[in-house]
């Protein structure tokens, strides 16, 4: 074989003993290394090119016989300038749904097609660290839990502060809410989670972070809006402050729908269409890797618990000690003043002993803290106390 270094001066040292004509061919080629067969080859090059002749040609072949025909090529840049922010991998399983009896290319074949085309980049994709449970159950079928969320705000082209709000399925993906609202605040935030209640049934459980409108920095961390949720029977989940990865899937679904906040459009109304636009195609059209290139709207179905017509009165023990929670926040116990919330001014909460002497607070199902009889505080309830920063969740980290 050639030495690896000055392989070009090896080749034309051969050549020039060869036209020297000093030595047969087979002793040359033993001397140098190389084949008879490549000796000719590169005797004969030399002979038609040049030195020229000398330089490696090109491998590829002039015509591939394995080619994507140019019917199936247009058709995949189509879908891409359609859906501009999927990728091959979304594409080719929406091509196969649509039309199954092709022989569509691996999405392999298609990304080198739309790098041909300048339809792609080299971005670097961004992954969600994948996270564990933590303390939750698992979510094991749709509507077993519900995650909501703010995303990011920006201005609309108006100049109007526009706050997305984002509610989801965990388990089957499928977005139940997209609105363009203009606070994060209670009044706001109430009328798109009952008429998701009214559309889609209830779920078991809620999650999102500490932030308004879903918690407070109080001790029972209720507000307006969590304190309705709990009155419909739904379980509160709360991720832990600073801690997003926590409902990664959540998170992974704004990254998915940044380039709508990216480009505003002229004002709220225009806004809430796009917004619908988008929930449409990625409920119903766009393939998702977590659902084996399904889309959500196949793996979702509504709740069989029904939003009631009116907010249901709890349903305390006729023995327990049931306490009407004043305008200040505050309930008598034991004759003395014990503050809980303000939030709560109105409701009736009970007081229950536990099996170790201490008197644990809960509203409906959810529980508020315990009495500190010394200090005459409520002491807040260990299932709610912010998780440790090294606490996971969620398994969320796949793409959404």
């Amino acid at each position: 074989m050639w030495r690896e270094t000055g392989i070009m001066d090896e080749r034309l040292r051969f050549v020039v003993e060869c036209l020297r004509e000093e030595e047969t061919m087979t002793a040359l080629c033993d001397r140098f290394g190389v084949s008879r067969k490549t000796g000719y080859k590169w005797l004969g090059r030399y002979r038609a090119l040049g030195g020229q002749g000398l330089h490696d040609l090109p491998r590829a072949p002039h015509h591939h016989g394995l080619r994507t025909p140019l019917a199936l090529e247009e058709r995949i840049v189509s879908e891409k300038e359609l859906h501009p922010h999927w990728g091959p991998k979304k594409i080719i399983a929406w091509l196969r749904r649509s039309l199954p009896e092709q022989a569509w290319p691996a999405p392999s074949t298609a990304g080198a097609i739309l790098r041909r085309h300048g339809l792609v980049s080299g971005r670097k994709r961004v992954r969600m660290r994948a996270c564990g449970n933590g303390p939750w159950p698992p979510a094991d079928k749709p509507n077993a839990v519900w995650t909501g969320d703010y995303k990011g705000w920006f201005r609309t082209g108006d100049g109007q502060r526009c706050e997305p709000l984002t509610i989801m399925d965990v388990v089957s993906r499928f977005s139940l809410r997209l609105s363009a609202c203009w606070t994060t605040g209670d009044d706001e935030a109430w009328p798109h989670f009952r008429e998701a209640f009214e559309e889609y049934g209830l779920p078991d459980r809620f999650r999102s972070d500490n932030g308004s409108p879903f918690a407070s920095a109080g001790v029972v961390g209720l507000t307006p809006l969590s304190m309705r949720f709990v009155k419909l029977g739904i379980a509160l989940e709360r991720i832990a402050p600073g801690k997003p990865q926590q409902n990664g899937r959540h998170e992974r679904f704004h990254l998915t729908m940044l380039p709508l906040a990216q480009q505003p459009q002229a004002d709220h109304a225009a806004q809430q269409r796009a917004f619908d636009a988008f929930r449409h195609e990625y409920n119903t059209a766009r393939p998702h890797e977590a659902l084996h290139m399904d889309s959500p709207a196949e793996h979702y179905s509504p709740s069989t618990r029904k939003m009631p017509d009116r907010l249901p009165e709890p349903d305390y023990p006729a023995e327990a000690a049931v306490r009407r929670v004043r305008s200040n926040g505050e309930i008598k116990w034991n004759g003395d003043l014990i503050y809980v919330s303000a939030t709560l001014a109105g409701e009736l909460i009970v007081v229950e002993e536990t099996e170790h002497g201490e008197w644990a607070l809960r509203f409906y199902d959810h529980p508020l803290g315990y009495v500190d009889m010394t200090r005459r505080v409520v002491r807040r309830h260990s299932a709610l106390q912010p998780r440790p920063a090294d606490a996971v969740a969620d398994n969320t980290g796949g793409e959404l």
